[in-house]
């Protein structure tokens, strides 16, 4: 049966690419660039040659792995992922939109099936922001949303540029070529586990995304007064440590309250200076992620952050100050490949639930020169960027056949 030969030799393949990390099984560490990322995509490279897929590779590293359609000069069909994983991660986070988007090819070629438009198997560069705090790096510059030379001037935490690190990887070129043309692809699909509980807790083996939400990311910096935890009185502190912990809840507090589950916010980092027992901080810096399927509720709570800063700072008598690294906007998924995915999952005889990604994808990036949508399958609990992210082989592969039939639909 067409289901069993994809779940074996997705299992198998799965399992494969899991071995080539940085991290103790079962836990998958593999950061862009490294000696391990590039004998991954080595890996990858070799399978899709062995599919007869024309390959070829961008300045920062996106590979494209082409089944050239009957009209070479029509909008490709795309689909594909990551597979760089934070440290200590799971092995489907990405992996399963490559290895699958590979095996969806695959599985249309075994049938006969011949594209009119090519279909295009894209892995993308750093989708995490483990190396160089920014994530979807790859995507970011094939659509335009980031410059290369923003690119140029990000560093990793031991000083090596987005350019140094590059070119030690044995990428050429110039990053100004990385962008792709506004028709270059006629729809873009991305198959992905969910990363949360939702399809587990519906039983329901497919959702079909309708929206994708978008970050904003930002550093607070807040400047205090140092001095000894004993003779200091408190009437006369200025800890920098407080202020910081009411903001924290006020950010927690105002995303309760936003009016809609859509609206998330996280503190994920607090850096507090000099960090010793008997020292009240002087300096803390926090790390704050706020999401959004709507952009004017995202960018209300930004706002509300801001102002939440300035009384803090009047009362605590601390300076604060904000820094803003990204603000994205969050996406549509296109009504007629919603439409698609929804055709061949009733085609397949496998249910279906619209669902958002709270999570922002490689995809968020592309619908800003292509219509997209996204396919979620199953994770266990809802677990993901640990290493006992788990989605059945069953899931899997039923993700995988919706997708060919997505993309031989797309693609007629």
């Amino acid at each position: 049966m067409t289901v069993e030969r994809v779940k074996d030799r997705l299992s198998a393949e799965i399992g494969e690419l899991a071995t080539i990390s940085d991290a103790d099984p079962p836990a998958v560490t593999r950061v862009v660039f490294t000696p391990t990322d590039l004998k991954a995509r080595a890996w990858l490279r070799a399978r899709c040659e062995q599919a007869g897929l024309a390959m070829r590779q961008d300045p920062i590293g996106n590979l494209f792995a082409r089944w050239q359609g009957s009209d070479p000069d029509a909008p490709a069909i795309g689909t594909g992922s990551h597979i760089d994983a934070i440290p200590n991660a799971g092995k489907y986070d990405g992996v399963v939109g490559v290895l699958g988007g590979l095996e969806a090819i695959r599985t249309l070629q075994l049938r006969g099936f011949r594209p009119r438009h090519s279909i295009e198997l894209l892995v993308f560069t750093s989708e995490e922001p483990t190396r160089f705090g920014v994530g979807c790096l790859g995507s970011r510059l094939l659509s335009g949303s980031l410059s290369a030379d923003a690119a140029r001037k990000l560093v990793d935490r031991d000083g090596n540029t987005v350019e140094q690190a590059r070119r030690n990887a044995g990428l050429s070129g110039e990053l100004e070529n990385v962008k792709l043309p506004d028709d270059y692809y006629k729809a873009f699909v991305e198959l992905h586990i969910e990363q949360g509980p939702l399809l587990e807790q519906h039983k329901v083996p497919v959702g079909i995304v309708t929206r994708i939400a978008a970050p904003a990311s930002l550093r607070v910096f807040f400047e205090g007064a140092g001095g000894h935890a004993g003779a200091v009185l408190m009437a006369d502190r200025k800890d920098a440590l407080c202020a910081a912990a009411e903001l924290i809840l006020t950010i927690e507090d105002s995303a309760r309250n936003s009016g809609a589950p859509d609206t998330v916010a996280t503190v994920g980092m607090c850096d507090i200076f000099p960090g010793a027992v008997n020292s009240i901080p002087s300096r803390v810096q926090l790390s704050v992620d706020i999401r959004d399927t709507n952009l004017s509720r995202r960018d209300a709570l930004l706002h509300a952050l801001g102002n939440a800063c300035d009384a803090i700072q009047a009362k605590r008598r601390v300076a604060i100050r904000q820094e803003l690294l990204n603000a994205d906007a969050p996406a549509e998924c296109a009504p007629a490949i919603v439409e698609a995915l929804s055709k061949a999952c009733r085609k397949l005889r496998l249910p279906s639930l619209p669902m958002v990604s709270r999570a922002y994808h490689d995809s968020l990036f592309m619908s800003r020169i292509a219509h997209v949508a996204m396919l979620f399958i199953p994770c266990r609990n809802g677990y993901s960027h640990r290493p006992d992210e788990y989605a059945s082989p069953e899931d899997i592969a039923n993700g995988t056949l919706v997708l060919a039939e997505t993309l031989a639909a797309l693609s007629a």
